[in-house]
Parts: C-alpha cells; structure tokens; sequence
C-alpha cells in the first residue's frame, strides 16, 4: 500500500494521510459546515431570487422545453465524474500520478459524453415530437465538457478541506450563470435563458477551481494503481444511474404523455420543495463525507460522528419540509406568481418524498465513507422499480397523482432502507430513532401550530405576511421543543463552541496536492 507521495518529505506525506487529531478534525469540520451552510444559504437567496424573476419572464412551457432535454440528458450526466472524485476523497491517500490519470480519465469521459447528448439530439426529437429539443440539446451537451474539467480539483479542494474556497466558487457560479439567464430572459430569448444559465455554469465552476487548487495534472500513466479507484467509481456511477433513473421517471413520464406545460408546472414544484433542502444536504455533506472517510478506521468514533451528523440533517430540514406542506399555496403565489397555482397542490403532495430523502439520504455518505459501495448500490436497486411503479400508478392523475405515487413509494422504502444501510455495521435501530426522534417530534409540532394558525387566520391575512407570521410561529415552536423539551441544547452548543474555538494550525494537507 502506497503510504506518500514520491519525493514528498514525511512530514508532508502525513499530511496527505489526514494525521491531525480527532478534536483537529471536529473542529474543521464543524467550522467547514458553518461556511458550507453560509455559502449553500446564500446560493439559495440566489437561486430563489433568479427563479422569481425566470418564473414571471418565462412560461410553464419554456421550463417545460428545458426539462424535457435535462430529463435525458441528465442521464449521460451520471457519467461525467464517472465517480472519480469521490474516489479521490474517499481514500486515506492519493499519489500525484493517481490524481492526473484520474483527471484524465475524467476529461476523456467527458469528451465523450458531449458528443453522445449530440447524438441524442434526433431521439429526443421524435420522442417528444419537438422539433425545437435538436439545438437545444446540442449546445446543452457542451457542459459536459467543461464539468470534467473541474472534476478533480474541486475533489482536492475536499481533500484539503478548504470548504469555505468551494462555498464561494459555487456562489460565484451561480449568481453569475444566473445573471446569464435572467439577462437572456429579460431580451426575450425564452427557453435559451435556461440553457445559457445551465452551459455557462460548469464553465465558471471550472476556471473558479482551477484559479483556487493551483494543482496541475501530469501526464497519465498505467502504472499510478488506480484500478481499485476505478472499481470504486464505477459501482458509484451504476449506484447513481439506477437511483436518477428512479427519481427521474415522475419527469419522464410526464412529460411524454401530458406534455410541456404538466412537466414545468410539476418541475417547478419540485425545485421549490427539494432545492432547500438539498442545498442543506450538500452543504453539510461535503464536509461530512471528508471527516467520515478519515474516520472509518475507528468504529465507535464513526458511529458516534455519523448519529449526530444524521441528527444535525434532519433538525436543519425538517422546518422547511413542514413549511412547504402547510403554506404551500402561500409559497408557490409568492416565489412563483399567480399563473403558477396548480403547483400548490403538487408540492403539497411531494413533501412526503423530501422528508423520506431527509431520512434515509445521509446513509449513503456512510456507506461510501467505509467502502461499502456494494450495498449502496443494492439499496438504489430496491428503490428503482419501487418509485417507477408508485408513478406508473399515478400517472393517470397528472402532475399530482405523480405526485401521490412517488411519496407513497418513498415511504414505504424508509424503514427497508435504513436497516439494510445499517445492517453489519454495528449501529443499531435504536441509535437511529434516537437521533432522528428530537427533530422529527419537534417538526411535527412546528408543523401543527403553523397549521392551526393558517387555519384561523387564512381569512384575515394576504399571504406574505400569513407566511412570515405562521412561519415564525412555526420556528419558535421547533426551536423551543427540539433545544429544551427534547434536550438538544447541549449538540449545539458544542457545535457553536467548535466555530469560536482558535483555528488549529494548518498541516500541508490544507494548502492540498498543490505542493506534491
């Protein structure tokens, strides 16, 4: 087993291997969450700011059009890291010339996939009966190219948990893709403003962590020992296609059979359920991937870190979920417009889905984390044709019976899935409900009181400030239930504590393989 990088010092080469303490590592990772939240809440002031003003400049069918390309050629987009930069993370210690076979590899991969969306473009003509999918499909398929291009520095950057650099890469890049959209939008380009914001985001990601990891890759070569890294990424690959096209199938469907109206209206109730959240999920994910791959060598310490990461998910989406299933009406009139009503009872149907993804999602970074990619990708073979038969079933129903299918599928997978994630592994059924009981009990409270209060003053209040009220009310009840009735005062306190505590000092592994 390679122990360092050729031509390094020892001391450099320890801190490749990551050999900070446990308290070094909390601490960066607790302070690398806080500016990943922070980066991730900004990007979705952004995001939410740019579909505000997309929704009342462009139609149901112009996101409709665009949904229909990215449905598809979102599949070829599961190949475009190949899984190579979780590889990259995932292991103790990477080597100069492992990381530049893999970066390209990674640029090969995605030559390739750009010119397979190309080839695409005349199937998904005749398979929507669209004549306007070819060029769109056509200068869509150039992200794919400039993704592969920051596939491994954006890993390194992980590596060296520099998460504050890649919080403001992505806010970077989005603002500045999303400027690109609304301008295009605002000059009437229509559905291009779509397209232009989606191409030139992975251009900006790509030259942003190229100027930030000032790391360049050397000539690939057969011998680096890449292959397991290989193995690895290839099983995360088929874990993720099998997963996309599961939780892609509501789209499909949609939109081949209602069209491209049904599809945007269901699309953008989607986005307003699942980005929040999501965004939250990446943020903490990112640096609680990284510090549970250097764990995975101590079990009880593994454990210990994953329940409470898995608590921290859960308390920090619960809120938004419950938001999202009592003020539903009330959100999609203020963030969308008028035009956009139908989509109120859609996202009000979906909410059961994002609170399963809540709960069963964090399993997958523990999974990777100790190397059992295997199981993950047994896992997403039980939720494939579960989910497509719940939205087979509900397709007859439109945008919201799809709806109905996919949660009631999600739901009934939660139990399944967490006790296979789970099992062999030395955590227990009852170390998880204990970690999600304070959250869950505390947003299911939340829930009722922003209830009730819609209830008795839906007649007497417009829907912005019957939004903020009931949603303070709702967020005085969360927080009141879940930090003293149920006792979580104390994890956050330490985790405020780790924030404010002095920096410890940095090791090689910060300034990352620049230096290799």
């Amino acid at each position: 087993m390679e122990t360092g990088v050729p031509g390094q010092s020892s001391t450099a080469a320890e801190g490749l291997l990551g050999t900070t303490t446990a308290a070094d590592l909390k601490q960066r990772s607790v302070r690398g969450g806080v500016a990943a939240v922070l980066g991730q809440g900004l990007t979705f002031v952004v995001q939410m700011g740019a579909t505000i003003v997309l929704a009342r400049l462009l139609s149901p069918e112009d996101f409709g059009i665009q949904g229909m390309v990215f449905a598809m050629t979102g599949l070829l987009g599961l190949f475009r890291d190949a899984g190579l930069g979780v590889a990259s993370v995932q292991r103790e210690v990477v080597t100069h010339e492992q990381t530049s076979t893999l970066f390209w590899i990674n640029v090969a991969v995605g030559a390739v996939l750009t010119m397979l969306a190309a080839a695409m473009a005349p199937f998904l003509v005749a398979f929507y009966n669209e004549p306007r999918l070819l060029s769109v499909t056509l200068v869509s398929s150039l992200a794919f190219l400039f993704n592969s291009l920051a596939v491994q520095h954006r890993a390194l950057l992980y590596r060296a948990t520099r998460f504050v650099a890649m919080a403001t890469i992505d806010v970077l890049t989005l603002g500045l893709s999303a400027m690109v959209g609304v301008g295009m939008a605002a000059l009437g380009f229509g559905y291009w403003a779509l397209i232009g914001m989606a191409v030139s985001g992975p251009m900006i990601t790509a030259a942003a962590a190229w100027i930030a990891m000032p790391w360049r890759p050397g000539r690939p070569t057969r011998t680096s020992g890449v292959r397991s890294m290989l193995h690895f990424g290839g099983a995360l690959t088929f874990n993720t296609l099998v997963v996309y096209l599961a939780y892609n199938t509501d789209k499909i469907l949609l939109g081949r059979f209602w069209g491209a109206e049904a599809l945007g209206l269901y699309g953008r109730a989607y986005q307003l359920g699942n980005v929040p959240v999501q965004q939250l999920w990446s943020s903490i994910g990112n640096v609680a991937f990284p510090a549970l791959s250097r764990a995975q060598g101590d079990p009880e310490r593994l454990h210990r870190s994953f329940l409470k990461v898995y608590s921290v998910v859960i308390s920090a989406t619960i809120l938004v979920t419950m938001s999202c299933a009592v003020f539903a009406e009330e959100i999609v009139h203020l963030v969308l417009g008028p035009k956009w009503s139908g989509a109120a009872d859609v996202l009000r149907l979906l909410t059961p889905t994002i609170l399963a993804f809540m709960l069963v999602n964090p399993f997958g970074w523990f999974l990777l984390a100790i190397g059992r990619v295997g199981r993950s990708v047994g896992i997403a073979l039980l939720i494939a044709p579960v989910v497509m038969l719940g939205v087979a079933a509900g397709l007859r129903g439109g945008p919201t019976g799809v709806a109905l299918g996919f949660s009631t599928a999600m739901v009934l997978l939660i139990v399944p899935i967490i006790a296979w994630a789970k099992h062999g592994t030395g955590m227990t059924a009852r170390d998880c409900w204990n970690a999600a009981k304070p959250p869950l009990i505390a947003g299911a409270a939340a829930g009722a009181a922003g209830w009730l209060f819609k209830l008795a003053c839906e007649s007497a209040l417009t829907p912005m400030p019957l939004l903020i009220l009931g949603g303070a009310l709702s967020l005085g009840v969360y927080a009141w239930i879940l930090l003293i009735v149920m006792g979580q005062k104390g994890l956050y306190v330490d985790l405020w504590s780790q924030v404010l505590r002095r920096q410890p000092p940095r090791t090689s592994e910060d300034l990352g393989p620049a230096g290799i």
